[in-house]
């Protein structure tokens, strides 16, 4: 499976590492940058990651940035994004079983190595859990249809 990933200068370093972690995972990153650590606008990797799951290219991608937080605001700009700010191992996986959510946002200032591979692993192991879930789903994809 092909996973779009991005950072900001901030989260460079940890890009590095999740891409590393996927590819021993059998996965395949691709990555749309930034490819350095001089100051970028975290928006501009954001969207070109949100763009691929929103339009239905790839199932899941992963964001990076200092706080995972501007990452995972701009992604929710989508329709079809449901991208969560993950910081531990069980956050990752509810937000997969409850939220079915598409990206996942990390804080790349904030996670040891040993924590950020417990979280790449539950969150793409992880399953939606469909049933009641599934309606509040539908509710807040409703939100961005109405409008």
């Amino acid at each position: 499976m092909i996973i779009p990933i991005a950072s900001d200068h901030a989260g460079f370093e940890t890009k590095e590492k999740v891409k590393k972690l996927l590819e021993e995972l059998g996965y395949m990153p691709v990555d749309y940058g930034t490819h350095t650590e001089e100051s970028v606008d975290y928006p501009d990797y954001a969207v070109q990651v949100a763009e691929k799951i929103n339009q239905g290219e790839h199932e899941q991608g992963i964001l990076v940035c200092g706080s995972g937080q501007g990452m995972c605001m701009t992604a929710n700009k989508y329709p079809n994004i449901r991208a969560a700010l993950v910081y531990d191992e069980n956050s990752a996986r509810m937000t997969r079983q409850h939220n079915n959510a598409n990206i996942l946002c990390l804080p790349g200032r904030q996670l040891e190595s040993d924590e950020l591979k417990k979280i790449i692993v539950a969150w793409l192991e992880a399953e939606f859990d469909g049933g009641r879930h599934e309606r509040r789903i539908n509710k807040i994809k409703s939100l961005t249809e109405n409008n």
